[in-house]
């Protein structure tokens, strides 16, 4: 017979709760303060190709490059289709000259083992399990090209450090650095294409994706023809020299100039607090109320072992209560469920779920755009929802 009584009641509720309950992985939270005025100067009902269109994209370019402390000589392009559509466009346009290392330790970096298969590029795989794990880096070679995830979104994972890449490699590397872009430290001489979207550390909206070309990807771009057709989205390249006006703002589809404006309105806002330097302090320190939390609390902990590899973007639990992980699989991901449902029913944490292949327990994004006060005020929160489960079990 069903019982129709509420659920017990293991503590009392918290009464602070978080101003902003938006702890999404991406798209992720607006500045402080964004309002829809932010957006009053777009370029709305102007083609893009007008000159105040351009304008408006070379802006967004600049502006990249002054708060990220982009090299001088390195160019950068909005592209379409997001992270995906830039790391894409890398992989197309250069792969297949020499072989290729591809490592990955959660879900969208195993989308590149799987295009890199399509491609039918000679690529050895090296692949980190379980979820928080990372490959073995010491099988990097000198002479390969190599694709990387530098945050593991799904896996609360980083790398830590860019010292397995050779200074004097030969080929070239791929950075998807989608959710470490403006919150973690980049070795431009290291990354010859560095990847990203608008929707993550920054706030911005999605669709539109940034790639980032050192000299020596350039050179391997007007060097090497791939022997396969490439989309029209995918070219960088006109008569075999890279298309300057790509690098200027000129795009190769139609970007949405409403979604420009708000990532210049983003851009502006890094500036005024401090620029890249105070964008890293504020997800380090975000991140670390949730890392000194799980540290003295017994029943969660980081789902990446290594302190050294902690994301300090999307940040992921897992949960190791002894009468949780007694569950199988199905009871597992059920109290996930239904711990998360609770905070999203409170209105203290919406899409602050694992990801849907990852272990279940949370995934909190902590990046620069994420209030400090509202981490701190989450905790009690999350310890409630917590109880209120478990003692369902007991």
């Amino acid at each position: 017979m069903t019982s129709n009584a509420p659920p017990k009641l293991a503590a009392k509720k918290p009464e602070i709760r978080p101003a902003d309950p938006r702890f999404s992985s991406g798209p992720t939270k607006k500045r402080p303060g964004w309002s829809f005025t932010a957006l009053e100067g777009a370029a709305l009902g102007r083609s893009h190709r007008s000159k105040l269109g351009k304008a408006k994209l070379k802006e967004a370019i600049d502006r990249t490059r002054a708060l990220l402390e982009v090299p001088a000589d390195f160019k950068i392009a909005i592209v379409p289709a997001s992270d995906t559509g830039a790391v894409e466009m890398a992989m197309w346009s250069m792969l297949g000259e020499r072989p290729v290392d591809v490592f990955a330790w959660e879900s969208f970096g195993e989308e590149w083992v799987t295009d890199a298969k399509a491609l039918k590029i000679d690529a050895a795989l090296h692949v980190g399990r379980p979820y928080g794990a990372l490959p073995d880096f010491s099988k990097a070679r000198r002479h390969a090209d190599i694709i990387f995830t530098q945050n593991g979104t799904t896996a609360g994972a980083k790398i830590p450090n860019f010292d397995w890449i050779a200074a004097d490699r030969e080929g070239i590397t791929i950075n998807d650095c989608t959710s470490a872009a403006f919150a973690q430290p980049i070795d431009w001489s290291k990354s010859d294409v560095v990847t990203y979207s608008w929707q993550k550390v920054m706030g911005g909206e999605a669709a539109h994706g940034m790639i980032i070309l050192s000299p020596r990807a350039v050179a391997r771009l007007e060097s090497y023809t791939p022997d396969r057709p490439l989309p029209k989205i995918f070219r960088m390249t006109k008569k075999g020299k890279l298309d300057a006006e790509l690098f200027e703002g000129a795009t190769i589809n139609t970007p949405s100039l409403l979604a420009t404006e708000d990532y210049l309105d983003t851009l502006k806002w890094g500036e005024s607090i401090g620029g890249l330097k105070a964008l890293h302090a504020r997800a380090d320190a975000n991140a670390k109320v949730l890392y000194d939390w799980a540290a003295k609390t017994p029943w969660i902990a980081p789902l990446a072992e290594d302190p050294r590899t902690w994301s300090n973007t999307g940040v992921c639990l897992a949960i190791t209560d002894a009468r949780v992980a007694a569950l199988d699989d199905d009871g597992k991901a059920a109290f996930a469920k239904k711990l998360n449902d609770l905070l999203e029913k409170e209105g203290v944490a919406v899409d602050a779920a694992n990801y849907r292949s990852a272990p279940p327990g949370l995934r909190i994004w902590c990046g620069a755009t994420i209030e400090k006060s509202d981490v701190e005020a989450l905790i009690p929160w999350i310890e409630w929802a917590f109880a209120t489960c478990v003692s369902d079990l007991t």
